[in-house]
């Protein structure tokens, strides 16, 4: 079955409680991996612009896993934006938004999470009609407290939190009103990504499903 292509960044909130951040060294586990994680109930799935085999890695997905809907994480080039679209890619995530990138990703034609911080940068990007944001480094930033914050003068805008989020305090960041969803790397451990233990993944997946 094929997986609906989110028109908006808004609709990747509705996909599912968490999206999975995932770090691939190897392209051939991409497709395996990307299995096992539509299998327990996550079809969303950021592949992150950090390695060598990350548009492979995507390409691959795209074109063999019809239930994913496979995005491309760390964007942060217009040239990251135009690989990662031509790749397959179908939303694109990035860690902080400059205007020109986001000119870039907008010019894709593709919908895409931009990442913001602080309040500045929420209220710079809601200046320009984007009203699902990435909130990255999630911990780092204040975590679920400084989220509640936001949602106060800025009701209108809505976050994936991504960055150090664990399965212990995915459940509170989920409980905010303003958290469409919650990226987190825990459910691709590199260690059972290299072993091909997908098995361990899609239970992992199948616990995150289940947080909402």
């Amino acid at each position: 079955m094929t997986a609906p292509t989110p028109a908006t960044a808004g609709d990747l909130f509705g996909l599912a409680p968490v999206i999975p951040v995932v770090v691939l060294d190897d392209a051939d586990a991409a497709v395996p991996l990307a299995r096992a994680l539509v299998a327990g109930g996550l079809p969303a799935i950021e592949v992150t612009l950090r390695t060598a085999a990350a548009l492979p890695a995507i390409e691959r997905i795209a074109a063999e896993v019809p239930g994913a809907v496979v995005g491309a994480g760390t964007v942060v080039t217009a040239d990251d934006a135009a690989a990662a679209a031509k790749a397959g890619a179908r939303f694109l995530v990035s860690p902080g938004c400059t205007r020109s990138l986001c000119d870039a990703m907008t010019g894709t034609g593709l919908p895409f999470l931009p990442g913001a911080a602080t309040a500045s940068e929420a209220v710079a990007l809601l200046e320009r009609g984007l009203t699902a944001l990435k909130f990255f480094p999630a911990r780092a930033a204040g975590g679920v407290p400084y989220l509640k914050a936001l949602g106060g003068p800025l009701p209108q805008v809505r976050f994936c939190p991504t960055g150090g989020i664990t399965p212990a305090d995915a459940p509170d960041y989920l409980a905010l009103p303003n958290v469409g969803c919650v990226g987190g790397t825990w459910l691709t451990p590199r260690d059972a990504v290299a072993a091909g233990d997908f098995g361990r993944i899609e239970e992992l997946a199948r616990a995150a499903a289940a947080l909402r």
